[in-house]
C-alpha cells in the first residue's frame, strides 16, 4: 500500500512565487505520508499571454522549475511528478508541454510531451484556445517502471482520446497520472465522467490534479482534483482552491479487480503498440 497525492493550485504568472506555493503544497503532501507526489498542468506558471511561456522556456536538463523539481524529490525522498513545464524546442516561437517525472534520489525517471493540444473555442463563455500556436506536439506514449507499478503519463486534454490509453495498458500501465488545468466550463460538463471512465476501461489507478480557481489571466480552472480507483470509485477530491488530495493505493486491490472482472483480456480489437519505457 502507497499513499499518493494530487496537489491543486491556482497557479499565476510569477514563477517564483508558484514555487513556493508548490513546496508548500509538497510539504503538506510529505506530511500525510505520500510517496508519490503529482503537480497539475502549468504548476510554475500561467502566464497572462500564451507567448509567456515561450519567454520563461527552459533547455532540457538545465533552468530553475527543473531544479526545483529534482531538489524537492530529493529532499523528500518522494517520486515527484512535474505538472507540465515549457522547455526549449527547435522552433523558437514554441516550446514542449513536458511532464517530467523525478524519483525519489532527485533525478528525472521520464519525459512525457503533451500529445493533443488544446485547441478550442468555447461558445458559451467566448474564451478560444490555441496551443498549437506555442506548443509543439509530442509524438511518444510514456510508461514507466515506479514503485507504486507501471505509470502512464499524460497531461489535460489528452484525457479525451481514450487509444492513448488502451496504448499505455498494452504498456503495462497500472496507474495513471493526469496533471491538468481543465476550464471552468469544460470540467463541469466532463472532468469528472472523463477520469472515472479512463479508470474503469483500463482498470487502473487515475491520479489527477487540476488548477482549480481564477487566475490572474481572467481564466478560471475547475479543479475537483481527485484519486480514483481501478473500479471508478473516487476515493479523495478537492473542490476548489489550493490543497492536498490523499489516498492510499494498492495493487493487489487492482489486480483483484482485473482478475474478477476480466474486461481487458475479453478485447475483440487492439490499439498499435508503440509505447515507450
Amino acid at each position: 500500500m502507497s499513499v499518493v497525492a494530487c496537489i491543486q493550485m491556482a497557479s499565476g504568472p510569477n514563477i517564483g512565487a508558484n514555487l513556493l506555493e508548490a513546496e508548500r503544497l509538497i510539504q503538506e503532501a510529505v506530511s500525510q505520508k505520500a510517496r508519490l507526489v503529482v503537480l497539475p498542468e502549468n504548476f510554475a506558471l500561467m502566464g497572462n499571454t500564451e507567448t509567456d511561456k515561450v519567454e520563461a522556456r527552459e533547455t532540457p536538463g538545465s533552468g530553475a522549475i527543473q531544479t526545483f523539481l529534482s531538489e524537492q524529490s530529493a529532499r523528500h525522498g518522494i517520486w515527484l511528478v512535474g505538472g507540465t513545464i515549457p522547455l526549449q524546442t527547435e522552433d523558437d516561437n514554441k516550446v514542449r508541454a513536458a511532464c517530467l517525472v523525478f524519483d525519489d534520489k532527485g533525478c528525472q525517471a521520464a519525459r512525457y510531451d503533451k500529445i493533443h493540444l488544446f485547441d478550442v473555442e468555447l461558445v458559451d463563455s467566448d474564451e478560444q484556445y490555441t496551443e498549437s500556436e506555442t506548443i509543439e506536439p509530442g509524438n511518444e506514449v510514456v510508461v514507466i517502471d515506479s514503485p507504486f507499478g507501471r505509470m502512464g503519463v499524460a497531461v489535460c486534454y489528452d484525457l479525451r482520446f481514450p487509444e492513448l490509453f488502451r496504448q499505455q495498458l498494452e504498456a503495462g500501465m497500472e496507474i495513471l497520472v493526469l496533471p491538468s488545468a481543465f476550464t471552468a466550463i469544460t470540467g463541469r460538463a466532463h472532468w469528472e465522467v472523463l477520469v472515472r471512465a479512463r479508470a474503469i476501461e483500463n482498470l487502473c489507478y487515475v491520479i489527477a490534479p487540476d488548477q482549480g480557481g481564477y487566475h490572474l489571466s481572467g481564466r478560471e480552472t475547475y479543479g475537483h482534483s481527485m484519486i480514483v480507483d481501478p473500479w471508478g470509485t473516487v476515493m479523495n477530491s478537492l473542490a476548489r482552491g489550493p490543497g492536498v488530495v490523499c489516498a492510499d493505493i494498492e495493487l493487489g486491490r487492482l489486480q483483484n479487480a482485473r482478475r474478477n472482472f476480466p474486461s481487458i483480456e475479453h478485447r475483440r480489437l487492439q490499439c498499435l503498440n508503440n509505447a515507450g519505457q
